[in-house]
């Protein structure tokens, strides 16, 4: 998934197109019969305000006779366009295991909706004394945990019985591939690639060794070995997944070509010869202590060194295809135009720790915050607030013409300028909401419960004991205050 920036601005700045998203529309019905098409029709003191396709208009309440509004749809998501991420965070390898499941040790391991661990630990124990037989069905033991655990949708607890399968069956390859795709989730791609090179030995021409080694590659910055593994993989299955991410990643390698390279302990960074060295070393800088400042308050670091690209404007156009409205992007990789800047500049420091801020917030959570959570922690970290927008979003609340928080968890690519204005304002807003309600401890507590749970409105309930309208409305009320 990627992650946008909006160039630097301040929300009042954007006025009453705040409340304008694309993918909806209201006609303003007019007192003479006519009849005039908006993106949003916003009421305001005795003007009735809208966007058509040829720009902004503003007409007297009493030369209006009705507003038909439409209901909001939101538009389809853009995950398949091409300034996507790779689509590599896939669905688990196509080859779970290399052992048949005995039904009874499955059905001994798992039963009454939970694990039966003092039958696991007396297989356990006849494996160690070299019981014929024991070892596999100790594995499979685990196996079942592994799989009742994942249908929970606790992945901690089910890479743990994974791994302890493993102990039983150390080269069985369905298991290597399940401990090693759990790795990648975690963006854990060094420890991934320990299990992935074992697989590599047991079974050399397995295209899910090859898919999986090429994310990992991928994740570590090596876009060469992971171009290289990924088109091992198509030559050895064919995979549309792969196909999307081969293309992303030979564009990256071309782009790259000539690139000078500076690291830190937490980055690696590439920039076009165009960038003052002087600058990008200062962008290392504030990336590090950014770093340092959201691993206190966030409580969790990321594992491994994160990519970032500096680019000119053009360079930045050309591999991200991104809506002109975007001023960086984040699909794993932190890609930002900083054609003409000497030094880091007040507005670059916050695109980098907006952005930093995802990458952050996209492990801890393994991708589950939806974005509306994850656009608005990211603003309020690079120290945006809504201020002055309180009004114009809250005409838009009021007026039951704002996009619901449950119609932003997906990509928001596919908003125009005004409709993404709107997302992260009052995105913004709810979680500032939820800071003044409890502080962090709301926003960590709410985070951990995404975490742990892929369903938006489960995780809300376990964190705040409210649903999406709740949320919606406790923004609101905290607007009022504004």
């Amino acid at each position: 998934m990627s992650w946008v920036c909006l160039p630097a601005m301040s929300f009042l700045a954007l006025g009453w197109a705040l409340s304008a998203p694309a993918a909806r529309s209201d006609v303003i019905v007019l007192k003479n019969g006519r009849h005039i098409v908006v993106d949003v029709a916003v009421e305001a003191d005795d003007q009735v305000k809208g966007e058509t396709s040829t720009g902004q208009i503003s007409l007297p309440k009493s030369i209006v006779e009705r507003i038909e509004r439409q209901p909001f749809n939101p538009a389809p998501s853009s995950n398949s366009s091409s300034n996507s991420a790779p689509n590599i965070s896939i669905a688990a390898p196509a080859q779970t295991s290399d052992f048949v499941m005995d039904p009874v040790v499955a059905r001994a391991a798992v039963h009454d909706g939970a694990i039966d661990r003092a039958f696991i630990a007396q297989t356990e124990q006849a494996a160690l004394t070299g019981e014929p037989g024991a070892a596999v069905r100790a594995a499979a033991a685990h196996y079942a945990a592994a799989q009742f655990e994942a249908a929970r949708g606790d992945a901690d607890a089910a890479a743990r019985q994974d791994g302890e399968a493993l102990r039983f069956l150390p080269n069985n390859l369905g298991l290597l591939l399940n401990v090693a795709y759990t790795h990648l989730q975690h963006s854990e791609y060094s420890k991934a690639l320990e299990y992935l090179t074992h697989a590599r030995k047991i079974a050399p021409d397995s295209p899910d060794v090859a898919k999986l080694t090429g994310w990992a590659d991928y994740g570590l910055n090596r876009v060469p070995e992971a171009v290289s593994e990924w088109k091992r993989a198509l030559q050895l299955r064919p995979d549309a997944d792969i196909t999307k991410a081969l293309e992303r990643a030979e564009l990256d390698e071309k782009s790259e070509n000539g690139f000078r390279e500076g690291e830190t302990r937490h980055f690696e960074l590439k920039y076009s010869g165009a960038a003052a060295p002087a600058m990008a070393n200062g962008v290392l800088r504030a990336l590090e202590s950014d770093f340092d400042q959201l691993s206190s308050m966030l409580n969790f670091a990321p594992a491994e060194p994160i990519g970032v690209i500096l680019y000119t404007n053009q360079q930045f156009e050309d591999v991200t295809r991104a809506p002109a409205w975007v001023g960086a992007i984040n699909d794993g990789r932190i890609r930002v135009p900083v054609q003409g800047l000497e030094s880091v500049t007040d507005s670059l420091a916050r695109v980098l720790m907006h952005e930093l801020t995802h990458s952050f917030l996209q492990q801890k959570t393994m991708g589950r915050a939806p974005t509306w959570l994850q656009e608005g922690v990211a603003q309020w970290m690079e120290g945006r607030r809504i201020a002055g927008a309180s009004t114009q979003l809250l005409a838009a609340y009021d007026n039951h013409s704002a996009i619901p928080l449950s119609a932003l968890e997906v990509p928001w690519m596919n908003l125009s300028g005004t409709g993404a204005s709107f997302a992260y304002g009052w995105s913004l807003a709810a979680v500032e909401a939820v800071l003044a309600r409890g502080g962090m401890s709301d926003l960590e507590k709410l985070l951990d419960a995404f975490t742990q749970s892929p369903d938006a409105e489960a995780a809300l309930h376990s964190a705040l004991y409210m649903n999406y309208a709740e949320l919606d409305r406790l923004t609101a009320d905290y607007l009022r205050t504004k």
